[in-house]
């Protein structure tokens, strides 16, 4: 089987169209028409071009297209159109050998196996027993250029062609019945069944071409990704006291700051620091860090220039909004009586219609107008401190917490800065033990007494910072003591307030009861409006009680309670006017609904309200 396959691809001779002499030129015409084979005339010209015969084809579509032949229902070589409603009428087909007659309409068309990819071979079965290669040849090779032809002893054989859209028109001789000249003998006669055949030669050819379109794609991508890719960046150079000095003067520069400050942690980064360039590169970090003061400007100038925006765009909209109510009042006017009778009816609904879009874009501009107020407002409202003494307190704290952090900071700096000394000193110890005495080693000894002075000096400062940072801990620590003082006094008042209204309202109750003892009728009166104040509670007004309401619903969702000024914050979307003293004076007066808690130690020590109704009443 193998050295048949080899036989096939082992074949190429190159074939030429046979003439044929036909009685009926246009009856095989129109059957091969229909075969898609190129019929020919008695000179060997084509009757028929091969645009109509195949149309839109492109016998190189096979190699430049990048066609997949293994997708169900895609192949390299689009099929013959043919329309749905007319059926495909076969016609007898005379060949100088013998005649082919087509199989009956009605039966179903002959079935077919799934095309292998690349598929240029057919085989065809049911031939004739007396059938030759020659015969073969002569009825396969209108289909187009034959490669090869094994014929089997079993009535069937194989046909490679030289191109995959010749099996298309070699299919289409599938079904027809063989007779060689006029002969009825059995062995002259045969239905014959062409179908795809899987060759070695075929597939091999495929995989080469898919190789190829492989490649080709590889290649476009990889000259797309050269296209695209960006440009590398400079090299940097490594580090050298010439570079260090470059890029220190570059550093003190703002339009070369970032590349130089790129160069900076490369170098740092790379390990280039070590105890003899430690100096230059404190430096250097040291003038990388003085421009921050410049951002820091540069942002605040940004920052006014977006509130100069802010203000000019709010300007803008009031004009606008100006604008809007004036065109508002003209449309106002028109529609009054004395000038609405004299339009017609159309101008009436247009004006109509102009009045109502006027409208609805003078709302919308108010409302967004109002947005900014709110907005406004609310950073208002965040920035506004109350008169708290706590509050005051805890800013107090902030500000010493801040000048403890800058402290401590300053007293790092200063270490750092001894720490580069000692090296300095220790260096230069080396170098005194390597040198003979010298006037070098006199000047030596002069910069040596010198640092060491310096690092005295140093030290001193240090211990200056070090008593003044404690002295600091110690006014924060008096602060805070201060704090709890104060707001164990606010507790034992606010105690002390609460008792006095108990003895208020029991006063209130036995003056009612002797009351009610002096006189019948009128006591019953008076009780009963004592009652309504006793069901009323402390509440003074409705809006006491809606805030009663919210407030108990609020904390209740908070079981683990919440301060005054978030409390304060959510009903402030509600009712803008009311204040966060307002609030906590209405929850001291219900002792028996909200209690007050502390919870931390310290600094985050905190007073958070709490939703005790339900025990309440359980105890009553």
């Amino acid at each position: 089987m193998a050295s048949a396959a080899d036989g096939i691809g082992s074949l190429g001779t190159e074939q030429s169209h046979i003439t044929v002499p036909v009685a009926d030129p246009s009856a095989w015409a129109t059957a091969m028409n229909n075969l898609g084979i190129v019929p020919m005339g008695l000179t060997g010209q084509q009757l028929v071009s091969d645009s109509i015969c195949i149309q839109s084809f492109d016998p190189n579509l096979g190699i430049i297209t990048p066609i997949n032949p293994m997708m169900a229902g895609i192949s390299l070589v689009p099929p013959h159109p043919v329309a749905a409603e007319l059926p495909v009428i076969k016609e007898i087909i005379h060949c100088k050998s013998c005649t082919l007659f087509p199989q009956n309409p009605n039966l179903p068309p002959p079935s077919t196996r799934e095309r292998p990819p690349g598929c240029k071979t057919v085989f065809v079965g049911g031939l004739p027993e007396n059938a030759t290669e020659e015969i073969i040849k002569e009825v396969f090779d209108q289909c187009g250029e034959i490669v090869a032809i094994r014929k089997s002893k079993k009535n069937f054989c194989h046909i490679r062609f030289s191109e995959e859209f010749m099996v298309d028109k070699a299919l289409y001789l599938s079904g027809y019945r063989m007779r060689i000249g006029s002969s009825t003998d059995k062995k002259d006669s045969g239905r014959i069944h062409v179908d795809f055949a899987q060759a070695r030669d075929d597939l091999y050819e495929w995989e080469c071409k898919q190789r190829l379109l492989a490649r080709e794609e590889r290649h476009r991508r990889k000259i797309q990704e050269d296209r695209l890719r960006p440009p590398s960046p400079p090299p940097i150079m490594h580090y050298s006291e010439h570079e260090a000095a470059l890029l220190a003067e570059k550093l003190k520069e703002d339009n070369k700051f970032s590349e130089a400050t790129a160069v900076l942690f490369t170098w740092i980064d790379r390990g280039e620091v070590n105890r003899r360039s430690a100096n230059h590169f404190y430096s250097m970090i040291q003038s990388a860090n003085s421009h921050v003061r410049r951002l820091m400007n540069e942002k605040a100038q940004h920052e006014e220039e977006m509130e100069l925006a802010k203000e000019h765009f709010k300007n803008s909209l009031l004009a606008i909004l100006t604008q809007f109510e004036q065109i508002t009042a003209v449309f106002t006017a028109a529609t009054r009586q004395k000038a609405w009778d004299h339009f017609s009816k159309a101008q009436r609904k247009n004006i109509d219609i102009w009045r109502k879009q006027c409208e609805e874009l003078r709302n919308a501009q108010n409302e967004e107008i109002m947005g900014i107020r709110r907005e406004e407002e609310m950073e208002m409202s965040d920035e506004d401190l109350e008169e708290n003494p706590c509050k005051k307190m805890r800013m107090e704290d902030t500000v010493l917490s801040a000048q403890t952090c800058a402290l401590r900071e300053e007293n790092d700096s200063l270490r750092w800065q001894l720490d580069a000394y000692r090296n300095e000193v220790e260096l230069l110890k080396k170098e005194q033990g390597k040198m003979y005495r010298t006037e070098e080693d006199h000047t030596q000894e002069q910069q040596l007494h010198f640092l060491q002075q310096t690092m005295q000096n140093m030290q001193q400062q240090l211990l200056r910072l070090q008593e003044e940072l404690k002295g600091k801990e110690l006014e924060l620590e008096q602060a805070r003591d201060e704090q709890h003082y104060l707001e164990g006094e606010v507790l034992s008042l606010r105690e002390k307030l609460l008792n006095a209204m108990e003895s208020v309202d029991l006063t209130n109750h036995n003056s009612e009861g002797h009351e009610k003892g002096v006189n019948g009728t009128a006591a019953l009166h008076h009780r009963e409006k004592n009652n309504d104040a006793v069901i009323w509670g402390p509440l003074r007004s409705e809006k006491e009680a809606l805030l009663l309401g919210i407030i108990s619903t609020f904390l209740h969702v908070h079981p683990f309670g919440a301060n005054i000024e978030y409390l304060w914050s959510y009903i402030q979307r509600l009712d803008t006017k009311i204040s966060a003293s307002e609030l906590e004076r209405l929850m001291v007066r219900l002792p028996n609904m909200f209690k007050q808690e502390f919870s931390g130690v310290g600094a985050t020590l905190e007073k958070r309200w709490k939703f005790c109704g339900f025990e309440a009443l359980k105890t009553v």
